[in-house]
Order: C-alpha cells, then sequence, then structure tokens
C-alpha cells in the first residue's frame, strides 16, 4: 500500500492546490506547516524549517515529499540542506521546487541545493517554475487596488506561470517514476512585459491598470516602507536583473510534458482570479 505525502508550505499558494490534486488521485497527504493545521482535509504537521527537531514527525509514514521554501526566506541553502539530507536518509522521494534558471551558474545557492539533492541517492525530481502569475494579486495587489504595478523589470518579459500548473505538474512528479531523476522549467505559453500584462489584467478586471518602471532602489524603498524586511527587498530587487536581461522570457512545454495540458494563459489566469485583482 502507498504511504503518505508530505507537502511543504501546505498552507500556500502552490501547496493547497497541489493537496488537492493529490487527493483527487486517491493520495494520501501529510500537510506540513509552523502551525500543523489541517489543509484541503489533509493531515496537518508541524514542520519548521529552523527547527530540525519537527522533522521527524513530518517524515514519519512518508515516501514521498513535495519540498520548497515559502517566501519571505533568503538562507535557501542553509535551510533547505538539512531537509534534504533528512528525506535522503529515510529514502523519501523529494519533488523540489526550485527556481526559473538556477542552472545557468552553480554557485547559485538553489542550484547548490539541486546538486546535493542529485548527489543524495534518493530518487527526485526537480521543477524550475519561472515568475508566478499569482503574484499580481498577492505579492503586487497593493499597487493594483491603486491601479498600478511598480517593479523594477524595465522592459523585460516573463512566461509567467499559474500556480495551479506548477501544483499539476508537482502531483504528476510525486504520483508517479517516469520523470524521475530529472529537472523541468515550467513556464506559461508566452513571454510579456509588466505593461503587456497590465493591460491584461486591466481587460480582465474592467479597471485600468498601469505598469510603471523603477530603480532598484526606489523598488526597496517602497517595500520596507510597508514593513517587508530590508534583507527580503533586496533580494526581491536582485531577482528582477534576470526579467531586464532577457532571461525569463523562455517558453517551454514542460508543464504539457508532466501533466498532459498545456500551461494556462495569462489571460485565463486574470480571468479566473478577476475577484482577487480587483
Amino acid at each position: 500500500m502507498s504511504m503518505k505525502i508530505l507537502v511543504l508550505g501546505a498552507t500556500g499558494n502552490v501547496g493547497r492546490p497541489l493537496i488537492q490534486a493529490l487527493h483527487t488521485q486517491g493520495e494520501q497527504v501529510k500537510a506540513a506547516s509552523r502551525t500543523g493545521q489541517a489543509v484541503a482535509g489533509a493531515e496537518g504537521v508541524v514542520f519548521d524549517y529552523a527547527r530540525p527537531e519537527t522533522f521527524a514527525s513530518a517524515f514519519d509514514g512518508v515516501d514521498r515529499a513535495y519540498v520548497m521554501l515559502p517566501s519571505g526566506y533568503v538562507n535557501a541553502k542553509e535551510l533547505l540542506l538539512p531537509v534534504i539530507q533528512a528525506a535522503a536518509q529515510r529514502r523519501v522521494k523529494v519533488v523540489f521546487q526550485s527556481v526559473f534558471g538556477v542552472d545557468a551558474d552553480d554557485a547559485i545557492p538553489y542550484r547548490q541545493v539541486e546538486i546535493a539533492l542529485e548527489q543524495s541517492g534518493t530518487p527526485f525530481v526537480i521543477l524550475r517554475p519561472n515568475w508566478f502569475a499569482d503574484n499580481f494579486h498577492t505579492y503586487w495587489k497593493a499597487g493594483i487596488d491603486h491601479g498600478q504595478i511598480a517593479v523594477p523589470a524595465a522592459e523585460g518579459q516573463s512566461s509567467f506561470i499559474d500556480v495551479r500548473d506548477i501544483a499539476d505538474s508537482a502531483a504528476a512528479a510525486l504520483t508517479t517514476n517516469r520523470f524521475d531523476g530529472q529537472a523541468f522549467n515550467l513556464t506559461g505559453p508566452e513571454a510579456f512585459s509588466y505593461a503587456q500584462a497590465a493591460r491584461i489584467l486591466s481587460e480582465a478586471i474592467g479597471k485600468p491598470i498601469r505598469y510603471t518602471p523603477v530603480d532598484d532602489q526606489a523598488f526597496v524603498d517602497g517595500l520596507t516602507g510597508v514593513g517587508v524586511p530590508s534583507d527580503y527587498a533586496h533580494f526581491l530587487a536582485s531577482i528582477f536583473h534576470p526579467v531586464r536581461a532577457g532571461w525569463t522570457s523562455a517558453v517551454i512545454d514542460h508543464v504539457q510534458l508532466l501533466t498532459g495540458k498545456p500551461a494556462r494563459a495569462l489571460a485565463a489566469y486574470a480571468r479566473d482570479h478577476a475577484r482577487s485583482l480587483g
């Protein structure tokens, strides 16, 4: 009989739809979070990246795990490597949510976590999602409420990925061994600049939204002004460099390869989330 699947970040944007997708396939799921609350019918379990003493109970009865680091952290390598080690010691298969483009340089912390996983001896699949479409109704919602998206992206384009497609891709990787030992880049079906994205969102919610490119310092000042920690604000600013350089504009069909369905268009995301965006 199949054992349970552990989902880290279970209360987050990817975790919730992933748990729902796994339940649809009849899987038993443990939902890991710092509070240990049950999520979408899944058994809740306390898990804290900074408290290794919580790992054993989370991994108990588990043969597969979705491993990711929630937003707000900048020390990815420090926090994730012990989790990878704990999974490997128990021969738990890991589907790891990494970051789009990290394979360009082995010195990138997320890439170093990938390498540790590849060398761990436990089965694995690596998923590298591009910028989330859902950032528009989470991270950038306060600006959209005032009719503006102000980020340091210049005219760079991104193939925004719907988190539902990340969740469906993760569910596919967790419920078959066909993709083991491989890495997949998750993108939407088309790349857009933030100005183009703003027009798509405007049409969906029936309210004008404009894109205002800003420099890194103005972006950091805006974030820290609403309470975002300085180190995380600077981290967010830094990851717009690949956008400006054109590195996030690639369109890759790995969502379809994993799920058998094409990735959702940004316009579909906007229509489906019009209430949250508006």
